[in-house]
């Protein structure tokens, strides 16, 4: 059965945030990466930028930072130089640097730090599905996506739960920062000088900065050591420490993308279980396929649909010169469905394997910290879930933000039918 069939007429503009509002135009990236796989797009409010859409010329160009820096933005908006001081976190700053700062915080999501979190995050699934299932018809998003990382949130923040939803509501306003269900301010609607120094340009990004400012002045005063931003503040190998607007805009990347990432992978893989219902058998069976099916789901969702360097240098591909100052956007949304790589790529296929998608921004320096703890929520999620019920549907049409970034279902009504 098919999942979900793209509707746009294959010419669809990639700057528009209401584009992405049918959720990715997979039509046009398809016909981009036939007949145009480097294509320059024009862009009425800045500067045109190349559209890279073929998951072999993603990896090609992704694993050469010499030549295509993240130190001047990730994001298609055109900043200036104060404003990318400002506002950047280590996903803005290339190798050696990057290195650097990432070693002072691998180590607080590596794989085993995250695998100690396993047994927190099977209890709060039980507690939440266990709470929600009941109902039998609700919003998935909101109810079960939205409220897993959340909860893990805390954990990891060593932050009160009553905070929590506070947390998460300026972190939806930063990174959602173009939808009018998310934010008052909304990035393409009107003027945000005010904020340009923030975070996403967003006044949420003032307001966590307050906060992580004041949780952590409470934790120094109280001796609490706990949590993984105590460990991030501990000098690294080289003695040298993060500096406090560092501190502030990684907290604010961690509540926006650490929450995001997870919430639109188990709303993306609900959706896929309302369509294809033998995903549901194949999870109650269990076994090997709990080794692919995060990554599948977390294929499928693709949550950041791009990420954008800028050429260092001119660069030869496809007899096309990219030149030095040019805006590139990898478009992860497109080469998770390339059909070069992945057989039947609108299916989800919970044992996939390989399965070489770039959710995670694989193949460069930039790989995403959280992918293990990503993995974990999304397994340990699925897995109680398919223990509840006997039958998942859809129980009315889904929605997606309204975002050229972030890919994402913002509302999932469905039906369940308990065991």
């Amino acid at each position: 059965m098919t999942i979900w069939i793209p509707t746009d007429d294959g010419h669809a503009d990639l700057t528009s945030h209401d584009t992405f509002m049918a959720g990715p135009p997979h039509n046009t990236f398809k016909r981009l990466r036939d007949d145009d796989p480097i294509h320059w797009t024009e862009w009425a409010d800045g500067k045109g930028f190349w559209s890279i859409t073929r998951h072999a010329d993603i990896l090609e160009l992704n694993g050469n930072a010499k030549v295509f820096s993240s130190a001047h933005g990730i994001r298609m908006e055109d900043q200036t130089p104060e404003e990318v001081i400002a506002r950047r976190t280590f996903q803005e700053i290339d190798p050696p640097e990057h290195m650097n700062t990432r070693i002072k915080l691998a180590k607080a999501f590596s794989k085993s730090v995250i695998e100690e979190f396993n047994t927190d995050i099977r209890m709060l699934c039980t507690e939440i599905l266990d709470e929600v299932l009941p109902e039998g018809e609700f919003d998935a998003t909101r109810k079960i996506a939205r409220v897993l990382p959340m909860r893990m949130l805390g954990r990891i923040l060593g932050t009160p739960d009553e905070d929590l939803p506070w947390l998460v509501e300026k972190g939806d306003a930063l990174i959602a920062n173009t939808d009018p269900d998310f934010t008052d301010h909304v990035l393409d609607k009107m003027t945000t000088d005010e904020f340009r120094m923030m975070p996403f340009n967003s006044p949420a990004g003032a307001e966590l900065y307050t906060y992580a400012k004041d949780m952590m002045d409470k934790k120094n005063k109280s001796g609490d050591t706990s949590g993984i931003l105590h460990m991030i503040l501990q000098p690294g190998r080289d003695e040298s420490t993060i500096s406090e607007s560092e501190f502030r805009n990684f907290f604010c990347l961690l509540v926006a993308a650490g929450n995001d990432t997870t919430r639109y992978s188990i709303a993306a893989g609900m959706q896929a279980m309302c369509h294809q219902p033998e995903l549901l058998g194949q999870m109650q069976a269990g076994g090997d396929i709990w080794n692919t099916a995060p990554d599948e789901i977390i294929r499928w969702a693709t949550p950041a649909s791009y990420f954008r360097r800028t050429a260092l240098t001119d660069y030869e591909i496809h007899g096309k010169t990219i030149k030095a100052g040019d805006k590139v956007l990898y478009w992860f949304a497109s080469a998770n469905r390339d059909e070069a790589v992945f057989d039947t790529p609108f299916q989800v296929d919970l044992a996939r394997t390989p399965n070489k998608h770039v959710s995670f921004g694989q193949g460069g320096p930039h790989v995403c910290l959280g992918m293990w703890l990503a993995r974990l929520e999304v397994r340990i999620l699925f897995q109680e879930l398919a223990k509840r019920i006997t039958k998942i549907e859809a129980a009315g049409p889904h929605t997606f933000l309204r975002s050229n970034f972030v890919g994402g279902i913002k509302s999932l009504p469905v039906r369940v039918t308990l065991k």
